[in-house]
């Protein structure tokens, strides 16, 4: 299992995985955009409202969120404070970028990963449904959380890794350029 380069396999199956996830999320948002056209259709044209596009558009907007999060950290495509860290020597924003980050990322996507796991068990467990006139079972929909909360440890896991070799690479290389001076 090999994480030191941006081109091993497991960091490319990851990739391949959460470009995935990240393309199911845009095609539900062309889903919701049609499911909420024809709610306003029937509502407003027809004058015969139904009740199904609000909460299928609710439960696919949850499911584009928590697909789509692990391939915008992996690209690192997340709102960071670049105007803070632009000002910050090169090796702090290393340290912030590479390492922190990506352990930041982990435990959080760890807790809600296990929390959220908690609640769709439960909703399972209970039969939960919703109250609308569709009452749809949630824990389908409460499951994605851990699913897609889950593959940001993943990718988390694999940055952070990928940050402490590089890490450890940089100091290697300056205890050699170091070791040649002193020669």
């Amino acid at each position: 299992m090999s994480l030191d380069s941006k081109d091993s396999w497991l960091v490319r199956v990851i990739g391949f995985i959460s470009r995935g996830m990240l393309t199911v999320s845009g095609v539900m948002i062309l889903v919701m955009a049609f499911t909420a056209t024809y709610g306003v259709v029937r509502r407003y044209v027809m004058h015969s409202p139904e009740p199904y596009s609000y909460e299928i558009g609710v439960m696919m907007l949850l499911w584009c969120f928590v697909l789509s999060v692990a391939e915008l950290q992996r690209q690192e495509r997340h709102l960071r404070g670049d105007f803070v860290l632009s000002r910050l020597p090169q090796s702090f924003q290393f340290l912030i970028n590479r390492i922190l980050a990506p352990l930041l990322a982990l435990l959080c996507s760890a807790v809600l990963a296990w929390k959220g796991w908690d609640a769709a068990m439960f909703s399972l467990r209970i039969g939960e449904r919703s109250i609308s006139s569709w009452s749809e079972p949630l824990f389908p929909v409460k499951l994605m959380i851990p699913v897609g909360y889950g593959f940001l440890f993943i990718v988390a896991i694999s940055q952070f890794i990928q940050g402490m070799l590089s890490l450890v690479k940089r100091s290697q290389k300056q205890v050699d350029a170091a070791s040649r001076r002193v020669m």
